[in-house]
């Protein structure tokens, strides 16, 4: 396989008209174990991302609260699908070829990796100079390797239950309430937004849309409740807050209008997600590690790779694309 034609690229949703997130394929572990085929080293693993995808944004996210960059390597790609898949051009930010090979497509990385890989190219990657092989592309597990794997390498302060993170990213005992409102807000919010926009039925639509909206009234609702401020759980930021964080920043300049999730808007309907929202992107203090949140955010370029996405899927040419003005600000102004 050489690559995917147009149509299997931009159809997205199943003959039901409801959009299915495949499964990540490479699953494989970095660990301190000492017997570990891929163990923490500084420049062996390399990040491909683009700005613009939410799930490769949680991995960024916590590749700087972490301190990581001058460890792992950071490959960015074009925000725009193109017809096998992403690529490298120098624009929004974007290498103009892959710093390894001189790869111009992600799907070469996938080829590398295994000749006869046959599925989708997705972002992010996490790739293994060593080895020349992907060890992950399924975020989740990324931004947990991230989190702890690394640990050695870094200052105690920065290390998993460090006295910046004031147990960590994911205490243990908050694991089972992390993992919970995770499971949720993965199904109804982080992938519901795309069920919502991809779907090609009116009855597909609908069927994501209202159970989207009832999950933001129920982080909400949490929110509201005694030891879920200023974050999700508490005084300290967990991988909770990276993982809606993601979703709740493109809602209003992407998905309330070029997904049609537009019942609601966060800055309008929702005061303490919007609250939590800016708290975590003005934030640039030590907590962030100098702005995390902010640094990794790009409002602009995750608006227009979703409308050259939507585009594309109607055979609308990137030349006649309009792209909408508001909502002005992208975010509003930090509260005093």
């Amino acid at each position: 396989m050489t690559g995917e034609t147009d149509h299997k690229i931009y159809k997205l949703a199943d003959k039901d008209g409801h959009f299915r997130r495949k499964d990540s394929v490479f699953r494989s572990w970095i660990s301190r174990s000492p017997d570990a085929e891929y163990p923490p080293e500084k420049d062996r693993y390399v990040l491909y991302l683009n700005y613009g995808c939410p799930w490769a944004h949680r991995t960024n996210i916590v590749r700087s609260l972490k301190g990581l960059e001058e460890i792992i390597e950071l490959v960015v790609c074009d925000v725009e699908l193109g017809p096998e898949g992403w690529f490298f051009s120098g624009r929004n930010g974007s290498a103009k070829k892959d710093p390894l090979y001189g790869f111009t497509k992600m799907s070469e990385i996938y080829f590398k990796a295994d000749p006869g890989y046959s599925g989708r190219y997705t972002i992010p990657v996490l790739w293994d100079k060593k080895c020349e092989t992907i060890v992950s592309n399924e975020s989740s597990e990324i931004i947990r390797m991230f989190n702890s794997e690394f640990d050695e390498l870094l200052p105690e302060g920065r290390r998993e239950g460090g006295s910046m993170f004031g147990g960590g990213l994911y205490p243990i005992h908050l694991r089972k309430q992390i993992d919970e409102l995770n499971e949720w807000v993965y199904n109804l919010i982080n992938n519901g937004v795309y069920k919502t926009g991809f779907a090609t039925t009116q009855e597909a639509y609908e069927a994501n849309l209202y159970p989207l909206f009832e999950a933001l009234d129920r982080v909400e609702a949490h929110l509201a409740q005694p030891g879920h401020q200023p974050y999700l759980f508490g005084e300290h930021i967990t991988e909770a807050d990276v993982r809606l964080y993601t979703t709740i920043a493109r809602f209003d300049v992407a998905y309330y209008l070029i997904f049609r999730c537009n019942l609601k808007m966060i800055r309008y309907d929702y005061p303490l997600i919007d609250r939590w929202y800016r708290r975590l992107y003005y934030d640039e203090s030590e907590r962030t590690n100098g702005g995390a949140f902010r640094k990794t955010t790009f409002f602009d370029i995750a608006k227009f790779g979703y409308l050259v996405s939507a585009g594309k899927k109607q055979g609308i040419p990137d030349s006649q694309l309009v792209i909408p003005a508001g909502p002005k600000p992208h975010i509003l102004p930090q509260e005093e």
